[in-house]
């Protein structure tokens, strides 16, 4: 099979699908690679270590979507890539269809194998290709939320850590998944008072047990939500709802009642976010200030890390390109019932029943 990687053009996006020893690694079994010049420039993958694992490097982008399989991405295609999709093409990569209601149909019309890294789920619902950057985002999120807590950033002034005498800041994490435990993570660790929010009591007692009692845990319900997001200086929304929409469960009335220079983190973005005064954001713009609080709403949140993020994905992505390669998605998904949850459009069909739903399209149930 012939596998191509290529340069994102998402504003500040840094990431790059491949790195160059997965690359080789597709290499040795006998497959070609085709990677875009600069490609892996902004995660520290220079063009000579691809070329050195056995990958041609190409200048024109065209080229390799062209000539490629499969194109293995980080982000969904932006509409400058639009023209280079065509039937049959496997396309390997974030898509959050669920806020992309254009690429969705566009996707459909052109008969592209849209497989989405965020809806290959494992029989016990846990993402393997998700939780590497579900990772990387929950601990950015803290980081992210002490930097514009800082006065001079246009917070309240408050060090979330505290200082002997002087009361730590208070954290709510709203979404108890993979995202949620590592913000609880860096936040607990930090000295904040941290309250953690979900809808799955095993996940909140494996939280509660992870932390042994430190970080309180709490059922989502308004009551509880309200209460805790009213009284803290840092609120992350983690929550996640496989291949559908995020729920909206903070309300602009609510960000209202947070105290002024409050700082909201919003990784639920890529999929609509999870208060109703999200809007996406950019790195080169990643805040703006409504209610009083500033909102950081950057929907590529792990490309400001880009070489760890590389590395992380590839190393989940990894395993199921190599066996998409060696078979041939059918086959390879037939074999893989997590996989082919992943496959969100087929040949003209949309076969993700969450996207359909939302945007009130036709399902299709996945026939391989």
């Amino acid at each position: 099979m012939i596998i191509g990687t290529v340069r994102e053009i998402k504003k500040g996006e840094n990431r790059v699908g491949l790195t160059p020893a997965g690359a080789g690694m597709l290499v040795r079994d006998g497959h070609s690679v085709l990677v875009e010049s600069k490609a892996g420039q902004g995660s520290g993958f220079p063009d000579q270590e691809y070329a050195s694992q056995g990958a041609k490097v190409m200048a024109e982008p065209k080229d390799i979507w062209q000539a490629a399989d499969m194109i293995v991405k980080v982000k969904e295609p932006l509409e400058q890539e639009y023209g280079f999709l065509r039937q049959g093409l496997i396309l390997f990569t974030y898509l959050h269809l669920a806020a992309e209601e254009r690429l969705t149909r566009v996707l459909v019309e052109k008969g592209v194998i849209g497989v989405a890294y965020e809806t290959v789920e494992l029989d016990d619902l846990s993402k393997p290709l998700l939780s590497p950057m579900s990772e990387v985002a929950g601990r950015m999120a803290v980081q992210i939320g002490m930097h514009y807590l800082e006065r001079t950033n246009g917070g309240s002034g408050k060090l979330l850590s505290g200082i002997p005498g002087v009361l730590p800041g208070t954290v709510t994490i709203i979404g108890s998944g993979m995202a949620g435990t590592n913000a609880a993570r860096l936040s607990h660790a930090l000295g904040a008072k941290t309250y953690v929010i979900g809808v799955r009591q095993s996940e909140l007692r494996k939280i509660d047990d992870m932390f042994k009692g430190q970080v309180i845990t709490l059922a989502s319900n308004p009551a509880n939500i309200e209460q805790s997001v009213a009284q803290s200086d840092i609120v992350i929304g983690t929550v996640a709802v496989t291949g559908a929409a995020a729920p909206r469960l903070v309300s602009r009335e609510l960000v209202r009642k947070m105290k002024p220079g409050s700082v909201i983190v919003d990784v639920s973005i890529d999929q609509g976010g999870c208060f109703e005064t999200s809007r996406p954001t950019s790195h080169a713009e990643p805040t703006y200030v409504e209610e009083g609080v500033t909102h950081y709403c950057v929907t590529n949140m792990p490309g400001a890390v880009p070489n760890t993020s590389t590395a992380a994905l590839t190393n989940a992505t990894l395993p199921y390109m190599i066996r998409i390669a060696s078979l041939g998605l059918s086959e390879a998904a037939r074999r893989d019932k997590a996989l082919a949850k992943g496959i969100n459009t087929y040949n003209g069909r949309l076969t993700n029943e969450a996207v359909a739903r939302h945007f009130k399209l036709k399902y299709e149930p996945l026939q391989l």
